[in-house]
């Protein structure tokens, strides 16, 4: 019998001390373990270097740092730490800019217990996460005239259409794997699969793809 991993390590980032303990709360499980806390860009760099996380909960909001620039800062010095925005705001350009800045996802504030340790644990797993009503945001901003990526010459199955809509959902892949009664491997490979067919490189621009091609009709 193997021995169990090592709780995940988090970091919670939040000028505010309410949200800080209520994340606090939400988060305590057998394999996650809050590390630490910040409320201060400049805290979070210091902590995330002495306490060295595998996850940070960031808000995009602190007083003296923008969430962008601390993302960026705890990119540049730990590539390998995830990090996992938890904020108030959907705003389209700002969600892309922090994805391509590096977030592992970026999830609302109103998210509950369940659901943020899902998100946690997909990102602790490599997955990629975002909040339904943001990825609804997203594609909706998308410019009609930009064109989407080409289909591949081979269709999407009934299957995989309807693993597609649960992406779109913002499912992670082992909620896929509950809902349709599959192993997690098999869900993953059901996703890695959808990918390469829309031609995207993540489950964002897999479920915008979807939308601007009505995949999800």
């Amino acid at each position: 019998m193997n021995p169990p991993s090592p709780p995940l390590r988090v970091l919670v980032v939040d000028d505010h001390p309410m949200v800080r303990a209520g994340l606090r709360s939400m988060l305590s499980d057998g394999d996650v373990e809050v590390a630490g806390e910040a409320g201060t860009g400049t805290e979070a760099l210091a902590r995330a270097e002495t306490l060295a996380p595998g996850l940070v909960l960031l808000d995009m909001e602190l007083p003296d740092m923008g969430g962008l620039e601390v993302l960026a800062s705890l990119k540049a010095r730990a590539p390998r730490v995830a990090v996992l925005v938890v904020s108030m705001h959907d705003d389209p350009a700002l969600v892309r800019r922090a994805i391509e800045g590096g977030a592992a996802g970026y999830v609302l504030k109103g998210i509950n217990r369940r659901e943020l340790l899902a998100a946690v644990r997909a990102v602790r797993d490599g997955e990629s996460v975002v909040d339904p009503a943001v990825l609804r945001s997203l594609a909706a901003s998308t410019p009609r005239d930009t064109p989407a990526p080409a289909a591949s010459g081979e269709p999407l199955t009934r299957v995989e259409l309807e693993t597609l809509a649960l992406v779109a959902a913002g499912l992670t892949n082992r909620q896929i794997a509950e809902r349709l009664r599959w192993s997690v491997g098999k869900a993953k490979k059901y996703v890695q699969r959808i990918l390469d067919k829309l031609e995207v490189s993540d489950r964002t621009q897999a479920a915008v793809v979807a939308v601007r091609r009505g995949l999800l009709n």
